[in-house]
């Protein structure tokens, strides 16, 4: 087939996806345009596949491709959106069925292909439970921004983790794209071993004990607060309830609010706790303290006064031992080994917090100085363990 002839039949095939896609024969526009996406990248995968070998025919084609549409649909098909069809098809080859996208790319009916996903989707959505659906797969509820917003996860094990919790906390596009600027996939996975890495990549966030729950650091850049505010605790736990559902959707799953600045009275004296929480599926009250400058072991030392008394005076039954966090500019890690010790590191927990969404590499560089912090302790629990 001469080159011009296998460019018109191109335009024919994902011309006739595109006409599919605009008569309604679906019900969710969203996931059309998603389906639609995908066939117009796999048509132009497979036709540079089978294209000339020479450099710039996948660069002539797409600018072809892109003018004969735009001509005939209107804006939407730059070179740059069908490069993003092309990375699609190629992030996820296995988006659809093989029984519903399969077909010889000779035939010249494209129009059963969205019909049959769309038919198949719908079925698999109202059968199936979000625990059961696989991540790479179609979904009804990711849109194609949001597929746009995955596609710049290059990790693949990322990537799967922020597509199962988008779908499972039906996040927006834009708190997608927040979740992914603030490394929440590198923070969540900086504790875990290879099999914990596994399971969040496959399952999402799983809340099976506390170290499942915290996170170092913790970005509240929705905070909106000045770089050159001076900062005190009182303004900073007003403006976390001002923000109370961005601050809980940032400490994670299963955190509901229960008190502010409760008042603790011993023989006279009064202490107040800033922050109390309770975490259902852990099953226990969770006190949160600020501070808006750098831990000390005078700190822990109060913090870990106000969890007696909880243990004692509030937790019932049918509650697990409360768990702690301090929240601080800064810390030190030793410090906190030495002043907590190993049994009350697993009850009490501190977190940095950064109050601008701080750059990917800062990001990473302040992973990396809490991984190296993790591996000592991690090392003696692990030569402890032998000894035994």
């Amino acid at each position: 087939m001469k080159k011009n002839a296998r460019s018109s039949a191109l335009y024919q095939r994902v011309r006739e996806i595109l006409e599919s896609a605009r008569t309604g024969v679906t019900r969710t526009v969203n996931t059309t345009q998603v389906i639609a996406n995908w066939l117009i990248g796999r048509e132009i995968v497979e036709e540079q596949q089978r294209g000339e070998k020479r450099a710039g025919y996948g660069e002539n084609l797409l600018a072809g491709l892109s003018a004969r549409l735009t001509a005939n649909y209107g804006k939407g098909f730059t070179v740059r959106n069908l490069e993003f069809c092309r990375s699609f098809y190629l992030v996820y080859p296995e988006l659809l069925e093989k029984s519903n996208a399969a077909r010889s790319i000779s035939s010249p009916v494209v129009t059963p292909a969205i019909s049959n996903a769309m038919s198949a989707e719908f079925e698999a959505d109202h059968a199936a439970s979000s625990e059961s659906r696989r991540a790479g797969r179609l979904h009804a509820n990711l849109s194609w921004t949001r597929y746009r917003t995955l596609l710049r996860v290059e990790k693949r094990e990322a990537r799967s983790f922020y597509e199962i919790e988008a779908l499972q906390n039906n996040w927006s596009a834009r708190e997608l794209e927040r979740q992914i600027n603030s490394l929440l996939y590198e923070r969540l996975a900086l504790s875990r071993d290879k099999k914990g890495l596994l399971r969040l990549a496959r399952k999402g966030q799983e809340i099976q004990g506390p170290l499942d729950v915290f996170k170092d650091p913790l970005v509240l850049e929705f905070l909106k607060i000045p770089a050159a505010a001076r900062l005190v605790e009182p303004d900073l736990e007003a403006a976390l309830l001002n923000e109370l559902q961005s601050f809980l959707l940032e400490l994670g799953k299963g955190f509901a609010f229960v008190a502010r600045q409760e008042r603790i009275t011993l023989d006279g004296d009064h202490f107040y706790i800033d922050l109390v929480f309770y975490h259902t599926i852990l099953k226990c009250f969770l006190l949160l303290d600020l501070k808006a400058r750098k831990l000390t072991h005078e700190d822990l030392g109060q913090f870990q006064l106000y969890l007696n008394y909880y243990d004692r005076e509030r937790r019932t039954g049918g509650d697990n031992p409360t768990l702690g966090l301090i929240l601080c500019t800064d810390k030190n890690d030793a410090v906190v080994r030495y002043t907590l010790g190993e049994e009350q590191q697993k009850k009490i927990f501190t977190s940095r917090y950064k109050l601008h969404l701080p750059s990917e590499k800062e990001l990473k560089a302040e992973l990396l100085r809490e991984l190296k912090n993790i591996a000592p302790a991690t090392a003696a629990r692990s030569n402890k363990a032998k000894k035994k």
